[in-house]
């Protein structure tokens, strides 16, 4: 009910956009690459490798993290990272810094970063400044967060390429807007912002069927 409520204030309140809601519907909301329903460290782990490359190959990568543990019979825990010999997480792909942050991220979570549980009785800001505290997450891997795990429902990735990417297309800029033009674009989104990203990203999949 919430979400029907929320496209049709988006509909409403934002013309070009409607477009876009028209043609995508109201199903397939999600990016196809990103898994949604996962545990904590699993999901930190998925954003750390999907950092700063292309989709198909982070995909693979990710893949054969996951197989390092369901092959030798463990279950992926912050031990079990901080037990896996940085050669061997090497081998599957990662790159050197990202084994740094996939280490620094189970010693987090061993110190006591916040579960799940909590994370979902926090204020966004909140979750951002607890889970920036993990080398290699930034304020878009932690709305990333906030967006597909907690589904929280008014967050503003304004620094996300394919955002701005969608943006420029869809309003037929010049160039890719800075994060105020971002900001003061998405003013007519509040309190649905996540929702509108979510059609921005999917918008770019069908481009062609929108021009």
């Amino acid at each position: 009910m919430e979400q029907i409520q929320a496209i049709f204030y988006l509909k409403q309140t934002d013309p070009i956009l409607a477009k876009v809601i028209e043609q995508i519907g109201t199903d397939s909301l999600e990016l196809t690459y990103y898994q949604e329903n996962l545990d904590l460290l699993t999901s930190l782990s998925q954003a750390i490798i999907f950092q700063q490359i292309s989709t198909k190959v982070a995909t693979k990568i990710f893949q054969r993290f996951l197989l390092l543990y369901q092959q030798s019979d463990r279950q992926l825990t912050a031990q079990a990272i901080l037990e896996t010999p940085e050669e061997i997480l090497r081998s599957v792909g990662i790159s050197r810094p990202k084994v740094t942050y996939l280490k620094d991220l189970a010693l987090k979570i061993e110190q006591g970063l916040p579960t799940l549980p909590e994370l979902v009785l926090m204020e966004d800001e909140a979750v951002i400044e607890s889970l920036t505290q993990v080398k290699g997450i930034g304020k878009w891997t932690a709305q990333m967060f906030l967006i597909f795990h907690l589904q929280r429902l008014d967050v503003l990735p304004v620094n996300d390429l394919g955002i701005r990417s969608a943006i420029a297309k869809l309003y037929n800029l010049d160039t890719l807007p800075d994060p105020k033009t971002i900001e003061k674009l998405a003013q007519k989104w509040q309190p649905y912002r996540s929702l509108a990203c979510r059609y921005l990203w999917r918008s770019l999949a069908i481009s062609d069927r929108l021009s």
